[in-house]
């Protein structure tokens, strides 16, 4: 109880908060941080200090330099109790909600860490021969054009519709099992890296309209992320290794192995 005690009081003062969030995913150090704010070097210290005794920020030394990171973990569960229970009520009297067409659609998040930097991880990514030699498939890129022929014959084009280096691919896809897709119904995926201590984190937020589709992408993403985080290094170090075998898509392969 006195550690939630502390860890509220500590997330009172909004200024501790916006410090939470610029080190949230990345390290920063003190001088960088309090020239994102218009107080004084000390009053940022007294502040980070605060973080850190409530257990909420890390500092590590490199060279004379001092660096924090926030601990996500540790917010872990108390979400619930700092929101305001008004949080998720909306505003009625909108006249405006009936103007538009709103739906919920459920998303397959999938995610994995890599030893890469997130420039390394992003052009494993976006550049069809590194693409090739981790995927062990043959991937095309071709001005934000991408495919790609799976082992078991399926065969996968999409677009790279938004990008911003090196933290966030926004794609539309499709594919067909041994076909060119048809046209028309592409598939929505967002692809985001985060710096991670030595390396990156890489996480995908696939949309899906189905308990169907939702299994099968569980299942895809798996695949490719898997491969990413054991080949890469190899890709990285020399020539693309063998790629693999032609094989049928059966019942195992529907189970993910």
């Amino acid at each position: 109880m006195a550690d939630l005690d502390g860890t509220m009081r500590a997330l009172r003062s909004r200024t501790r908060r916006e410090i939470l969030a610029r080190i949230w995913d990345r390290d920063l150090a003190a001088g960088e941080i309090a020239a994102a704010f218009d107080l004084t070097g000390a009053t940022i210290s007294e502040h980070l200090g605060v973080l850190r005794r409530a257990g909420l920020v890390e500092m590590t030394k490199v060279g004379t330099s001092r660096r924090y990171r926030a601990k996500p973990a540790a917010l872990a569960g108390l979400h619930g109790a700092l929101e305001d229970p008004d949080k998720w009520r909306p505003a009625g009297n909108l006249p405006e909600r009936g103007l538009t067409a709103t739906s919920t659609r459920p998303a397959v998040v999938a995610e994995v860490d890599v030893t890469t930097p997130p420039e390394t991880t992003f052009h494993a990514l976006t550049d069809a021969d590194l693409y090739s030699r981790w995927l062990q498939v043959p991937v095309r890129i071709d001005g934000g054009e991408f495919a790609a022929t799976l082992e078991w014959g399926t065969e996968v084009r999409g677009q790279y519709e938004f990008v911003i280096p090196p933290q966030l691919i926004v794609m539309t896809w499709d594919f067909d099992d041994g076909n060119i897709p048809v046209p028309g119904h592409p598939i929505s995926g967002y692809l985001r890296i985060y710096p991670d201590h030595e390396g990156s984190r890489v996480v995908v937020h696939q949309l899906v309209n189905t308990a169907e589709q939702a299994a099968f992408m569980e299942v895809a993403w798996g695949m490719v992320l898997g491969r990413l985080k054991a080949n890469l290094i190899a890709a990285l170090a020399g020539p693309a290794p063998p790629q693999r075998p032609h094989r049928r898509k059966d019942s195992r392969a529907r189970d993910g192995n």
